[in-house]
């Protein structure tokens, strides 16, 4: 699918739809990106916490 070329505008199915149903593609890639934050945060953690976790 070509973003740069085709926009929502020039879709009126599409835009339609949106208005419709909401732009599920939009939250899809939301949720996408707080998914990965938090997989980002999980593992850090993880990985972190060994290093804090030394002998007294």
């Amino acid at each position: 699918m070509k973003t740069d070329s085709t926009r929502t505008e020039e879709l009126p199915i599409y835009a339609s739809l949106i208005r419709e149903r909401g732009d599920v593609v939009e939250e899809a890639r939301a949720v996408a990106e707080e998914t990965q934050h938090q997989m980002t945060q999980a593992l850090n953690g993880v990985a972190a916490a060994p290093h804090e976790t030394g002998a007294p």
